[in-house]
């Protein structure tokens, strides 16, 4: 049998495929919470890992018509006018590698290679992009999910007394108060074009309307009132990705509908690995992917409050 390794014997390169192989197997997982941004986000992967750049089109119509008379030449026109969007995408990469003395060590214990070496590469790109999806990157002109300009934005009402907009410093009707005007000034912009099924906010604020009672007669939270009576918003989740990220460091919430007709994170090439190459004593796996960040097709179907 032709060895695959120059440095390796028949049966260390055998274990060492047969390790790669597992690898693979486990590196290919869905991404799962704390890694809000593919809990929360619609991911798109149909450009396909050859695309350089991602388009996309918007359209709106325009014109009039009016009542007529018989024989009239004189009719209105109407139109569909648009406009082209492109997002860059951009090749991601990192890799983990074993030295000749690691996969002997392995064999001749009967264990596995450290799954961790894999897992740290998979990590590493995955953290980078969640971190692309919610704040983008101004270097590499990938656009962020919190930093586009074109979503509402806006501090939340004030306690009316000290002038602090915070939630630790309003009682629980304040606090559904801005939960409300949130979601309902998305309707009301919009004339009811969009409507928010979704509201995030930081663990702190989650965390305090999911254990705070509404009122000192009830068991009923603040997050179960405003549920039960929000006539659009059917979810409140968190994201800690929200902590901080408003105006002068402020903490935010946001409200959307969380379709992949308004806005979508762009992953052409989800992680993916090479084939092994030898570089002296050790085997490295280049690992990749490709991402052009966070294409938001229709901004006035969200809204950010600021200050809480």
């Amino acid at each position: 049998m032709t060895q695959t390794y120059t440095n390796l014997d028949e049966a260390s390169g055998l274990f060492f495929e047969r390790e790669l192989e597992h690898r693979k197997a486990q590196t290919y997982d869905v991404v799962r919470a704390p890694l809000r941004a593919f809990t929360l986000i619609p991911v798109d992967n149909s450009a396909g890992p050859g695309a350089e750049s991602i388009k996309y089109e918007q359209y709106d119509s325009t014109g009039l018509a009016k009542i007529i008379a018989n024989y009239a030449d004189d009719l209105p026109s109407a139109d569909v006018k648009g406009k082209e969007f492109v997002a860059l995408v951009k090749g991601i990469g990192n890799h983990f590698s074993y030295s000749v003395q690691e996969i002997r060590a392995a064999q001749l214990a009967g264990k596995s290679l450290d799954q961790r070496k894999a897992n740290a590469a998979a990590r590493a790109q995955r953290e980078l992009w969640n971190r692309i999806a919610f704040y983008g990157d101004e270097e590499h002109n990938l656009q962020g999910w919190l930093t586009n300009p074109n979503i509402p934005a806006e501090a939340v009402e004030d306690d009316g007394e000290g002038g602090a907009t915070e939630w630790d410093s309003k009682d629980p009707i304040q606090i559904v108060r801005d939960m409300n005007d949130l979601a309902n000034g998305i309707v009301d912009r919009t004339n009811g074009a969009e409507e928010p099924d979704t509201l995030v906010m930081p663990i702190k604020q989650y965390t305090k309307i999911a254990t705070t009672r509404m009122d000192s007669g009830t068991d009923t939270t603040i997050l179960q009132f405003f549920l039960q009576n929000s006539p659009f918003v059917n979810e409140v989740l968190w994201a800690n990705e929200l902590k901080g990220a408003g105006e002068g460091g402020s903490d935010i919430m946001i409200a959307y509908e969380r379709s992949a007709d308004k806005f979508t994170l762009e992953m052409p090439q989800m992680f993916e690995m090479f084939p092994v190459q030898e570089v002296n004593l050790t085997y490295k796996t280049p690992c990749h992917s490709r991402i052009a960040g966070v294409i938001i097709y229709y901004p006035f179907s969200q809204a950010i409050g600021e200050g809480i």
